[in-house]
């Protein structure tokens, strides 16, 4: 069973929790109670993170801080304070004291002040009203509280709304009227449904079944340079070596076709986990052979459809070396250079008619296409060159001006002027993709 870890302090954490209990059939939900978040949060993250499949945290202050811990893709989230959360409080307050008053002091983390605001414009209180003290998660609780009762004490405030619960503790020990701005229940339920389909997905993604295909390409080559049988039998065991010993590493299943071509079948959690080691170990067999080496890696649902991905992975990879590593996912997404920062991702298919019909006119692959897409989007070019295109995709320039000059006929792309460095030579024309 799937778990997720959820932080917060006791109050915030028990209110979770009966939420919570509606998704037990499904998710265990560990409970992890804090004092203080800018002190604890971290150790809980560094220390659990191994036993739970994703976090819910109270409010936007732990969540703040784990996210400066955990890794960007992480299953994570937290309740948004919303409008909800404020009118709650002042029916509280005016159930609780019978009194209506526009003059609260508010402490709100710095992300949710426009939210904030905008609920608060439109019950017609203005920031003339209301007293508002922003802060960001390394906040100092003491200086909240003082903002609150310096107010208070002042005459200026007939009650705090505080999303923190520290400072809640030391103003109710003031006797302030004090309220904390809390989820409702549905708002926790809606957030907990997100978390709990992010965990499950991932969960699926992480047992997918995974092939990779290493083809070590000119293997007649190294056959040649053998003086003798046995040296060419050492360095293929060799060879086996090294490929068994990541296999191990991934709990996968080594296969040799012969003549230079491996497969390894395991789980894709586990490939994508030591994508950097078996980068690693291609790049040094590379340079040990003085042999291009060429990598394909297919995830799908079952053994066929991820070997299939992988077969038309490795071609790509085959294609261009410097692709690098190349995936492809259950859905035909292509990822090219797959686990460095700079990934290429694409679709080798579509459903568009109009645009099929268009890249038919002018004979360009939608792979083509797409990938030009793809390329434009990862760099942020709002237009870009020929030799722009060249450079980035390994392609000729005369090549990238003919297939920008297509698109451009069939108004997949449009010309919008040149630029020229020197005097010399002709300038380059510059396009931007119409998408």
């Amino acid at each position: 069973m799937q778990r997720i870890g959820v932080v917060g302090p006791d109050p915030s954490v028990k209110r979770i929790l009966e939420v919570a209990s509606e998704f037990e059939s499904e998710i265990e939900f560990v409970p992890f109670v804090y004092e203080d978040p800018r002190e604890e949060v971290k150790g809980i993250i560094e220390r659990n993170g191994s036993l739970v499949n994703g976090w819910f945290f109270s409010g936007p202050i732990p969540y703040m801080i784990a996210k400066n811990v955990l890794e960007p893709d992480s299953n994570m989230g937290y309740c948004p304070p919303t409008g909800v959360n404020l009118y709650k409080c002042l029916l509280q307050l005016f159930f609780d004291r019978e009194l209506v008053t526009k003059n609260v002091s508010i402490d709100m983390l710095y992300t949710e002040k426009v939210n904030l605001l905008d609920s608060l414009y439109e019950l017609g209180i203005t920031n003339e009203d209301i007293h508002l003290e922003t802060f960001n998660e390394e906040y100092d609780p003491k200086a909240i509280t003082d903002f609150h009762l310096q107010l208070w004490r002042k005459g200026k405030t007939k009650a705090a709304f505080t999303c923190l619960h520290s400072v809640y503790q030391a103003l109710q020990k003031e006797e302030v009227p004090v309220y904390r701005i809390y989820m409702t229940k549905i708002e926790i339920r809606n957030a907990m449904s997100m978390l709990v389909e992010m965990v499950k997905s991932s969960y699926f993604k992480e047992t997918q079944i995974g092939v990779e295909i290493i083809e070590l390409e000119q293997f007649d080559r190294i056959a040649e340079r053998a003086t003798t049988r046995y040296q060419l039998q050492y360095l293929e065991l060799d060879i086996r070596k090294q490929l068994m010993v990541f296999s191990e590493n991934i709990d996968g299943s080594l296969l040799e076709h012969g003549n230079g071509r491996y497969q390894i079948f395991s789980s894709r959690g586990a490939i994508e986990r030591e994508i950097d080691s078996l980068r690693e170990m291609v790049e040094k067999l590379a340079l040990d052979l003085n042999i291009p080496i060429a990598v394909g890696i297919g995830f799908g649902e079952t053994v066929y459809s991820a070997e299939l991905n992988a077969r038309r992975a490795v071609l790509n990879s085959k294609e261009n070396p410097n692709k690098g590593i190349v995936a492809i996912q259950e859905d035909g997404v292509i990822i090219e250079s797959f686990g460095k920062m700079r990934e290429l991702t694409y679709d080798y298919r579509s459903n568009n008619k109009d645009l099929l019909e268009k890249l038919n006119k002018v004979n360009i692959s939608i792979k083509t296409f797409n990938k030009i897409g793809a390329l434009v989007q990862r760099m942020g070019w709002s237009s870009f060159t020929a030799q722009d295109l060249a450079t980035n995709l390994s392609m000729t320039p005369r090549y990238a001006q003919r297939i920008l000059s297509n698109l451009c006929e069939v108004g997949l792309a449009e010309y919008h002027g040149e630029e020229q460095f020197s005097n010399r030579g002709r300038p380059r024309k510059i396009f931007t993709l119409v998408m």
